[in-house]
């Protein structure tokens, strides 16, 4: 399993974290987008984040991470449900120069919205943009919402992403005052792309060789842009059968792009018909 979400417990330190990594689902992502380097190591490494926050969804739902700022990245949008079906998408305005990432992104906010089956309300939390990596914003995050100490080691290529999240529990002090600090420094070292051909498995055992660790079953990530023309349908009915109309005879056809999964919907006169009688058109 090439693209997993893996949880695990440094049982000794009672210390937690999870592994994730990516290959054949992030390149379905990149696919056709054609997006700086800058602009895909952001995308990367908040897909990487998202699902190690979207890991802990428990029933059906959608967790959703903006990155919204004034820099020439002003958007970074990436969303998981309970599934860890993945989807997510950047704008930029070109040209985009490496440089520090407060200067791509910006003064903004951090927005996470959870939009939960059971719940009544859709949950948000706004945080502003504090942190000079992506790692550090969420670190920030972090100690705002859990008030656990969390570290986040993330890398991303047009290959493959991976990362590691670690959590300090509140006892892990009790158990090993230095431990925290020692599982920090051992994590740090991760940078060898060739280690994440690995299984989290072998990279947990390399980086915490001394260490008991348990490693819980691994969840698979699957890419989340199946096709959904229903969904099309329904926008286009909740436009209107006039206005919709009215755009077919200026423009001779209806043209939808679908941002967060770079799909294009086009529809001619027939097929705007079929919509708006109650079956529905037929997809072929």
């Amino acid at each position: 399993m090439n693209n997993y979400l893996q949880r695990f417990l440094l049982e000794n330190l009672d210390i937690r974290g999870a592994v994730v990594h990516l290959d054949s689902v992030w390149q379905q992502m990149l696919q056709d987008r054609n997006y700086p380097a800058p602009v895909m190591q952001l995308l990367g490494e908040i897909s990487a984040t998202t699902l190690l926050l979207g890991g802990n969804l428990k029933q059906s739902g959608r967790l959703t991470v903006q990155l919204r700022g004034d820099g020439p990245i002003p958007m970074l949008v990436i969303d998981c449900n309970e599934s860890l079906h993945l989807r997510g998408m950047a704008k930029y305005t070109p040209p985009v120069a490496v440089q520090p990432v407060a200067d791509l992104l910006g003064h903004g906010q951090l927005v996470l919205t959870l939009d939960m089956l059971s719940m009544r309300e859709t949950y948000q939390s706004i945080v502003p943009l504090d942190g000079d990596t992506i790692a550090t914003i969420f670190e920030h995050y972090f100690r705002q919402s859990e008030q656990l100490p969390s570290r986040l080691f993330l890398t991303a290529s047009d290959d493959a992403v991976f990362g590691i999240l670690l959590q300090k529990l509140p006892t892990a002090d009790q158990r090993d005052p230095d431990g925290w600090t020692r599982i920090e420094a051992l994590a740090a070292t991760v940078h060898d792309q060739a280690m994440f051909r690995l299984t989290a498995e072998e990279i947990l055992t390399r980086l915490f060789v001394e260490e008991t660790i348990r490693i819980f079953d691994a969840q698979a990530v699957s890419y989340g842009c199946q096709e959904d023309p229903a969904r099309i349908y329904d926008m286009l009915r909740s436009l209107g059968r006039a206005e919709v109309n009215a755009i077919l005879q200026e423009c001779g056809e209806i043209v939808v792009h679908d941002d967060i999964c770079n799909r294009e919907y086009r529809f001619d006169a027939l097929t705007i018909d079929a919509i708006f009688r109650e079956a529905g058109p037929t997809v072929h």
